[in-house]
């Protein structure tokens, strides 16, 4: 398992003066989500997104820039190098800055799970002390790590039964709506207390530890049934691919007849005439050649 998951990022833990080489990979899997496009009903043709600018229409990928607007209509320009010559230490380092018990972080703040692996035989063994070292005193590492152009505050925690470690991004306090705010409306005296009585004993029975392998997508269930029903009834819908006007497509097998032809061709006898007239008219073809349609990426 370990080789084959795709690395997402490579760097260190540091730990005071110990540093390990270690690599993300996701913890998160999307095989089991149904994903839909968008079709228009009339033509049977994909809906696609484009960037365009207005009175410009569609922009190339190499002419958008990032820009930060500080103030309505005037922007800073961001250039990829400069933001790549940004030095935060995050970027390569998680520097584990302070540890915390391990139920002292509210869910609320957890926001992306990644497993977290040793890079390297030379980085295992320093692995294995911080998880059992972590492990034994019920403690979450927190820490920086800057993905995707963002800094994010991470924690770290074994995982796996102690097996390995774990990091999940963190939102920080300003990205969470002040919880007060929220339920001021909530009246706040005190309920009956044998209703109270009622619920403790209701939650007393039902208590278990946790298993997620015991709960069940339903929705997704039901939309593969759904999808299954609908290809039993033959309700599929030829769907039109987009190209521009112009392109043309072609399958595989008929490119390579067209290949095949071409190189049995028996070559074109040489023209015949004086050579100025040769070149003139090779000269006027250039002008009024168009160039070929690209088809669309």
């Amino acid at each position: 398992m370990a080789e084959s998951a795709r690395t997402f990022w490579k760097g260190h833990l540091r730990l005071a003066l110990v540093s390990i080489p270690v690599r993300l990979v996701a913890a998160e899997k999307a095989e089991s989500d149904i994903r839909f496009h968008q079709l228009d009903r009339t033509s049977k043709q994909r809906i696609r997104y484009l960037k365009v600018a207005p009175g410009k229409g569609e922009v190339k990928k190499e002419d958008i820039v990032l820009g930060y607007e500080v103030e309505p209509g005037n922007y800073v320009f961001m250039e990829d190098e400069e933001l790549d010559a940004l030095k935060l230490s995050s970027r390569h380092t998680v520097e584990l800055s302070q540890f915390v018990d391990a139920d002292e972080i509210e869910p609320l703040y957890f926001s992306r799970p990644y497993y977290v692996l040793p890079d390297g035989e030379v980085a295992e063994e320093g692995y294995r002390v911080l998880r059992d070292a972590l492990w034994a005193k019920h403690k979450v590492g927190v820490g920086q790590l800057t993905l995707r152009g963002r800094e994010h505050l991470v924690a770290l925690f074994p995982t796996g039964d102690g097996q390995g470690l774990a990091l999940d991004t963190l939102r920080y306090a300003s990205e969470l709506k002040d919880a007060s705010d929220i339920f001021s409306g909530i009246g706040r005296e005190k309920p009956r207390a044998d209703m109270v009585q009622m619920a403790e004993d209701l939650i007393d029975r039902r208590s278990e530890p946790f298993d997620a392998g015991k709960f069940r997508n339903h929705y997704a269930e039901a939309l593969r049934d759904l999808v299954k029903a609908k290809l039993g009834r033959g309700e599929t819908v030829p769907v039109e691919e987009q190209v521009e006007p112009g392109a043309k497509v072609l399958d595989f097998m008929e490119a390579l007849k067209r290949s095949v032809a071409a190189s049995e061709a028996p070559p074109e006898p040489p023209k015949k005439g004086p050579a100025r007239k040769t070149a003139k008219a090779a000269a006027k073809g250039s002008k009024t050649a168009k160039a070929p349609a690209r088809r669309r990426a």
